[in-house]
């Protein structure tokens, strides 16, 4: 019997693990209707989501609740609700005294953190080096 079967055993059990997150990820997409966040509260939601074909990024439209002034040098990223959560678009507001009007383009986005390559980094050994 081979000595460094655990070890190979427990790796597959933790790639087959990774799948599964992945597969879920692909699931929790931001969609239409997903939640405008403010300081965890919802203020607003997606309109629409589309690909842009010269940038070949996501353009997303949100709608915010009216009497809501967001600092023009606000950022929008992706957050997870958790681990086995939902995605939702959350802005980070910045320090600016003027703010966004309807039509302004928040230039400044991230993406969500991806659960699934870091722990894939993790476990390939690449994360330390």
């Amino acid at each position: 019997m081979r000595e460094d079967l655990p070890e190979i055993l427990v790796g597959g059990v933790v790639l087959a693990a990774a799948l599964g997150f992945a597969v879920f990820a692909g699931q929790a997409a931001v969609d239409v209707g997903t939640d405008l966040r403010l300081a965890g509260v919802k203020i607003g939601k997606v309109t629409d989501v589309s690909l842009n074909g010269e940038t070949f990024r996501a353009d997303t439209t949100v709608k915010i609740s009216d009497g809501i002034e967001i600092p023009d040098d606000s950022a929008l990223i992706v957050s997870s609700e958790g681990l086995l959560g939902g995605n939702y678009m959350e802005i980070v507001p910045g320090g600016s005294a003027s703010f966004f009007t309807q039509g302004d383009v928040i230039s400044d986005t991230q993406g969500a953190v991806s659960l699934i390559s870091l722990l894939l980094k993790f476990v390939s050994g690449q994360g330390s080096k």
